[in-house]
């Protein structure tokens, strides 16, 4: 356990964070290469899994993105790009253009167990629940860290917005840094607690006849640093799986997490725009949506595609 004040630039609550942290406004010169690039894959059509940043000509992209990345590992630990040029390259174009930008941060991994890569992000129309992922429904999702339960989760999430929801779907990030450091002043014993295992459930997310759940801890103690994993659904579910009511002091400890999470002034929100970039160090900070009410058209229906990226590991979902 990290049993000291957590400092740095990643330490922020949202009521003391300058309004213009982790924005970035795509300069003329990285759109100019990304129409390019549009026009180039649109004569040239390859699936995006085996497209690679050096396959185009992209410099000003590649020094942009080299400063977000500073921004997500150094800085704030998350970034908005403002925005694609949607009008001009359109939703396949700006398919490739948020798989080709976020490629020069870290590499694309598997975001299913069948392996699939870009991931659309929409309802479904479906509950909630095992088998069913929150970002296939339009319920309201606590704050957590994708892929939590498995093995290898991404460093960095990504979406895209390419369309937004009739009503709701905002976004909100929360440092667990801050969130560490409040819930060591108020209650050190449950803080202690979260850096002990849980389990989680995999969301049927493995090969059949493999195990349902994984068992780790919420924090860990990277060197000096903190990592984290956080879906307060999936340890709730996966304790049922595994045959083993969640402990009290469990239980206490993940509410007290949310409830300092849930604090006024501790995170940030922002409502998508069409073509916006939302990138999150997802070892470090937690992101949510509210609940949104769609459009009855399916194609006006909210749609973001994800990435997950990560450069350790193999690229299986598994990692």
């Amino acid at each position: 356990m990290l049993d000291r004040e957590l400092q740095g630039p990643a330490v922020w609550r949202g009521q003391d964070l300058d309004p213009a942290a982790g924005r970035f406004t795509i300069p003329a010169a990285v759109t100019a290469e990304i129409i390019a690039g549009a026009a180039l894959l649109a004569a040239n059509p390859l699936p995006l899994p085996a497209l690679r940043p050096e396959h185009l000509s992209m410099p000003a992209a590649a020094a942009f993105m080299a400063e977000v990345k500073r921004t997500l590992t150094d800085g704030v630990g998350f970034a908005l790009l403002d925005r694609l040029p949607l009008d001009e390259i359109g939703q396949a174009g700006a398919r490739a253009a948020h798989w080709l930008l976020c490629a020069m941060v870290e590499r694309p991994v598997a975001q299913a167990w069948t392996g699939e890569m870009l991931y659309d992000v929409t309802d479904t129309g479906r509950p909630p629940g095992n088998g069913v992922r929150p970002d296939k429904t339009n319920a309201e999702q606590n704050f957590h860290t994708d892929n939590s339960y498995n093995l290898c989760p991404p460093n960095y999430v990504a979406l895209l917005c390419l369309r937004r929801a009739k009503a709701g779907g905002t976004s909100h990030i929360v440092s667990f840094k801050a969130a560490h450091n409040a819930l060591r002043d108020a209650d050190p014993a449950l803080l202690r607690r979260l850096y002990q295992p849980f389990h989680f459930d995999r969301q049927r997310e493995h090969a059949p006849g493999d195990v349902m759940t994984t068992h780790h801890p919420l924090f860990e103690a990277d060197g000096a640093d903190l990592l984290a994993r956080l879906s307060k659904n999936q340890v709730v579910n996966g304790q049922a799986l595994a045959g083993e009511p969640l402990d009290p002091r469990g239980a206490a400890a993940l509410d007290a997490l949310e409830d300092v999470m849930a604090a006024p002034g501790m995170d940030i929100s922002f409502q998508f725009q069409p073509g916006q970039i939302q990138i999150v160090n997802n070892r470090t900070f937690g992101h949510r949506r509210t609940g949104f009410e769609d459009w009855p058209e399916p194609d006006r229906k909210r749609l973001l595609v994800r990435l997950w990226l990560r450069d350790q590991g193999r690229p299986f979902y598994s990692g």
